[in-house]
């Protein structure tokens, strides 16, 4: 939903994402600026459950965080819809209405009950151990609720309902972190990181073609419902979905779609995965971290799914075989091989920006750099350079890595806030008459034969492959 004559959320996306980078690399100044972004925690107790970002702002009221973090964002966002020439009285007040309502849905999925992963740790006798992430989920579903049976209040956030532009915001701001990821995991064992780099390559080359034909040939899908759906199951949910989008230029209801089976799958093989990696991959822990990462298809519910996993795995190797392996180093896997899964979606965008231009939608002729330039979406480049930008300079000066995690860490924040926003809007915007009349059945019959079918075994038998007989070293 671009403005009639602004910048295209595309652009814009981009430049919102470069803005709050900056703010947060600011930290190598000495300069705090955004450590009193809002941290949302597990809770039983609602009263803790939110704090400062930064151990600076320690002494500053949860509710005053959250409030600074409303008033930041909604700054921000305010200078984006002028640049998209939207209605500011319209979208100050959607804006407002998006940002609390998507906040309680955030802060609910964080309820012990529901989100943590050590039951035992947080005194609760049970957990369906969802993560944090289980708000993703209450706010696809509290905005499947107003889009389809408030419309009034659903027409109210219309102006600000825009879920390309808060997720493509927050893909740029992710590169930072994932920089910094990939930094530290370059001086951890270059098994793994090999190992790693090696399985993804192959997974994701048969897993794209393997969806993509099957939804073409079998569900007479149109390649621009094929691809992001592919790209969606096979490189990293959510976002690989809106950047294929994006590239073959899409309708924007085809990765709304997509993203909202994924988030809901994702919950889905978390649920069963981590404790069927444990009855059957105990003697092969690094085999079940880099399952989790190749299988579950958001990165807080596969990172979340390799923590189960490391804890479950653990625990019966010690009272199975005797063996008490050192803590964390399936998660380490899982969470490797994810960070070279992520920095694949900017390639791959690439590369069927490329193919779309030249072979689907060409106009007979030579193929113009210009018109790969205009395919090609913007906010990928923003998600590359900030990850470049933190990969070397933490490669470079290994001393940073510190201070570089925690101001990614504060960005964070903010990368959460936007992906909060985007699931809440995307049901918002998700008629379910609509939907049925684009075939969002068919859609969601691809995505359980294709996950069920293969990719989780796939997934699987690469993970062999490539980790089979590594372990962790032993505690103590």
């Amino acid at each position: 939903m671009e403005g009639k004559k602004g910048i295209s959320e595309d652009w814009l996306s981009l430049w919102l994402g470069f803005f709050i980078v900056v703010l947060g690399l600011l930290l190598f100044l000495g300069l705090d600026v955004l450590g009193w972004g809002v941290k949302t925690k597990v809770w039983t107790d609602i009263t803790k459950a939110i704090a400062p970002i930064s151990g600076a702002y320690k002494g500053m009221p949860g509710l005053v965080s959250l409030l600074l973090t409303y008033v930041f964002m909604t700054a921000v966002m305010l200078i984006g819809a002028i640049a998209l020439k939207a209605n500011l009285g319209r979208f100050l007040l959607g804006f407002t209405l998006v940002f609390w309502i998507g906040y309680a849905c955030w802060i609910l999925g964080h309820f012990g009950y529901i989100a943590s992963t050590n039951a035992a740790k947080d005194g609760l006798g049970w957990s369906l151990k969802l993560t944090g992430e289980a708000g993703f989920i209450v706010a696809l579903i509290v905005g499947l609720i107003v889009g389809n049976f408030f419309p009034k209040l659903a027409g109210t956030l219309k102006e600000a309902t825009r879920p390309e532009l808060y997720i493509k915001t927050a893909i740029v701001i992710m590169g930072a972190g994932l920089g910094v990821k990939a930094a530290e995991a370059a001086g951890l064992a270059s098994a793994v990181l090999f190992r790693g780099l090696c399985a993804i390559v192959e997974a994701y080359l048969i897993y794209w073609a393997v969806v993509y034909f099957v939804a073409r040939k079998y569900f007479k899908f149109s390649r621009e419902w094929a691809a992001p759906l592919a790209s969606g199951i096979s490189i990293c949910g959510v976002s690989a979905a809106i950047a294929t989008g994006g590239a073959i230029r899409a309708r924007p209801v085809v990765p709304i779609m997509v993203s909202s089976l994924v988030v809901i799958f994702a919950v889905v093989e978390l649920i069963l995965l981590p404790f069927v990696a444990q009855i059957f991959l105990y003697t092969e822990p690094m085999v079940a971290g880099a399952w989790m990462a190749l299988a579950v298809k958001t990165d807080g519910a596969a990172v979340a799914s390799g923590a189960i996993v490391d804890s479950l795995i653990r625990a019966k190797a010690l009272a199975v075989q005797g063996i008490n392996y050192k803590e964390g180093w399936m998660l380490m896997t899982a969470t490797t091989v994810k960070v070279f899964i992520d920095v694949f979606i900017g390639v791959w965008a690439f590369i069927l920006a490329v193919i779309w231009c030249a072979k689907i939608e060409c106009t007979g002729g030579r193929i113009r750099a210009s018109e790969i330039w205009d395919r090609f979406p913007k906010f990928v480049i923003g998600y590359v350079v900030t990850f470049l930008v933190m990969i070397f300079a933490c490669l470079k000066a290994p001393n940073i890595i510190k201070t570089a995690k925690a101001a990614t860490g504060e960005m964070d924040v903010f990368r959460g806030m936007f992906f909060v926003l985007t699931f809440f809007t995307i049901g918002v915007v998700s008629n379910f008459k609509k939907l049925w009349e684009e075939g969002i059945g068919k859609l969601a019959a691809v995505y359980v034969l294709c996950l069920f079918g293969f990719i989780i075994w796939v997934g699987l038998l690469i993970s062999y492959i490539f980790f089979h007989g590594v372990r962790p070293p032993l505690a103590g």
